[in-house]
């Protein structure tokens, strides 16, 4: 037996590295439960495991961690325009 067509379902498997909170934390330096408010709130999305787990997507998370990082060297500005 052939596997069945892929209909287009939102169910396709996905190739995606996924993330605990706590290996999304220590790449952040902060609490796993920092994360899960950061879900909560939209700043990162998340998925659910059948069991009711959270799990990050490798790739948001490395473009999240790319965009709150600044190059070595590079300083960022503070509102009062002094580096």
């Amino acid at each position: 037996m052939s596997a069945p067509p892929d209909n287009g379902s939102r169910f396709r498997a996905t190739t995606d590295a996924l993330m605990t909170p706590g290996q999304v934390a220590v790449l952040f330096h902060v609490d796993p439960k920092t994360v899960t408010r950061w879900a909560h709130a939209g700043r990162l999305g998340s998925l659910r495991t059948p069991g009711g787990h959270r799990r990050f997507r490798e790739a948001e998370v490395m473009q999240l961690l790319r965009s709150l990082t600044t190059e070595p060297g590079h300083t960022v500005p503070t509102a009062a325009g002094r580096t």
